[in-house]
């Protein structure tokens, strides 16, 4: 048996064949994570002495990152005694895994291709999370599908997911040719890392791209309430799009004072606001990020960009959370 030494002074062992992140998880000491499968880069740690052993690709990875010692908790295994550096969250309360049935109270039409669908689970048995993380959702056959909650946690226990169309994708066309109210499906979560940390006295930015502002939405939408003394200095939302159809909500009434920048890659000619991609356009309203934390979701391609960007804006490298959208292979 070899042991995980963490930088923070916890460890745990682990064997062959069990993933870092599991082992940890069986230890009790929580670390970030997503997709479970080395597509995202939520569970990235850096790797400071010892070896490990791949147990799937780490697609989430750069060849830079893997070069500079990077590593995907969930896709490697020690093969000897590892110090790593990783965030440890074991200090946050987070709400127990577990599968429920839930029935859809309602299906509406956001954007062409995008929808709202909210579900209620039995009143006896309400599902706990934290803003920002998401659930399976277990269809016929057993089919799973990830889904971020859009909305922060309300005394019926209602979720709300956006879900976009996925051309030839299983659960994407159940939805969008077959969901309608009191259909029964199950949920199991909640499940991930993106949630809010210590913000007081911070710049908070939110970066997102298309349905990456479910889980932004939530965020902002229970930040009233937080204590005074919790609260950040500012809070900035850059959410980004294709076309104008993609800025599906007035993201600029939801319930905290922030500034909402929209911005568009692929512009009409009667579009005003911002052009190109989220990170550049919060960088020419903020350009010094030292004193700021953000959060990134959306496609895996803007994570990346975004996360160099913001680092050499001056951005603490541990101040960078982020929960990349990976496809499946049939959505």
């Amino acid at each position: 048996m070899v042991q995980v030494n963490l930088t923070t002074g916890l460890h745990f062992d682990c064997s062959g064949g069990i993933s870092i992140l599991e082992s940890a998880a069986k230890a009790q000491i929580a670390l970030p994570y997503s997709c479970k499968t080395g597509r995202c880069s939520s569970c990235k740690c850096k790797v400071l002495s010892g070896q490990s052993r791949p147990l799937v690709d780490e697609l989430g990875l750069t060849t830079e990152e893997k070069e500079d010692g990077w590593i995907l908790s969930c896709a490697r295994t020690a093969a000897s005694d590892l110090l790593i550096e990783v965030e440890d969250i074991s200090g946050f309360v987070i709400p127990t895994v577990k599968t429920l049935p839930a029935r859809i109270s309602s299906v509406k039409k956001l954007a062409p291709d995008v929808l709202r669908v909210t579900l209620r689970v039995p009143p006896n048995n309400i599902l706990n999370y934290l803003p920002g993380q998401y659930v399976n959702v277990i269809g016929a056959g057993g089919v799973r599908r990830s889904y971020s909650i859009a909305n922060a946690p309300s005394a019926d226990g209602q979720l709300e997911l956006h879900i976009r169309a996925v051309a030839g994708g299983v659960m994407s066309d159940y939805w969008f040719s077959e969901a309608k109210a009191d259909d029964l499906v199950r949920i199991n979560g909640p499940l991930g890392s993106f949630f809010l940390r210590e913000a007081a006295g911070l710049d908070l930015v939110f970066l997102a791209t298309g349905t990456g502002i479910a889980p932004i939405k939530a965020m902002i939408e229970a930040m009233p309430q937080l204590a005074a003394s919790k609260l950040p200095r500012s809070v900035t939302v850059v959410w980004g799009g294709r076309a104008q159809d993609d800025i599906y909500l007035d993201v600029a009434a939801m319930p905290r004072n922030h500034v909402f920048i929209p911005v568009l890659s692929r512009a009409s000619a009667s579009w005003a606001g911002a052009r190109g991609y989220v990170q550049q356009a919060l960088l020419e309203v903020q350009p010094d990020l030292s004193k700021a934390a953000v959060y990134a979701c959306g496609s895996d391609a803007m994570i990346h960009s975004a996360r160099l960007a913001m680092l050499e804006a001056g951005l603490p490298s541990n101040r960078f959370y982020s929960d990349a959208f990976v496809s499946s292979a049939a959505s």
